[in-house]
């Protein structure tokens, strides 16, 4: 059994401590947004944030965190940067499958959070996650895109009205 806070809900998960988080987020917690991509920490598909800093959860035993630690999935993602990187994302057309989506959007807002005025290369450097359409460059554009829009200061749209 394993106290984990999620998306800000306090759960008892019922795994045990060497299990990978990703697991945890996906079979117990059901939060399907994160995905399975590697199992090994090295494609990214599965990033989360944990205490505000991005970890990919397939190497993050459940064992290691605390039920005070904070994990943060795309499905509860929030803050001034994730507007300009959806935002960004759309006009550059970024996700041809989709599948590695939510791990590059966390990765692009964890780099906008730390460094909201990234370089080129200060882009590649961060943007380790893997894509296997190969749309790297639309990646990197959103980004720029992204960080201007968040320079300019520039407030987000009003969510669109839902109409039934």
């Amino acid at each position: 059994m394993a106290k984990l806070n999620i998306n800000g809900r306090t759960l008892d998960l019922q795994v045990e401590d060497g299990t990978p988080l990703l697991w945890a987020i996906r079979e117990q917690a059901g939060l399907t947004g994160t995905k399975y991509g590697c199992g090994i920490g090295a494609c990214g598909a599965c990033s989360v944030q944990i205490n505000g800093e991005l970890h990919r959860s397939c190497a993050v035993p459940v064992g290691s965190l605390k039920p005070t630690d904070r994990v943060v999935t795309i499905e509860a993602l929030s803050g001034p940067a994730v507007g300009p990187v959806v935002r960004a994302w759309a006009a550059n057309d970024v996700p041809q499958c989709g599948y590695c989506q939510s791990g590059q959007i966390m990765a692009a807002v964890a780099l906008l959070r730390a460094n909201p005025s990234p370089s080129g290369a200060e882009i590649e450097a961060a943007m380790t996650n893997i894509c296997r359409c190969g749309t790297y460059q639309r990646i990197y554009a959103a980004i720029r895109m992204a960080a201007a829009e968040i320079a300019a200061g520039e407030k987000p749209a009003p969510a669109p009205s839902k109409k039934r």
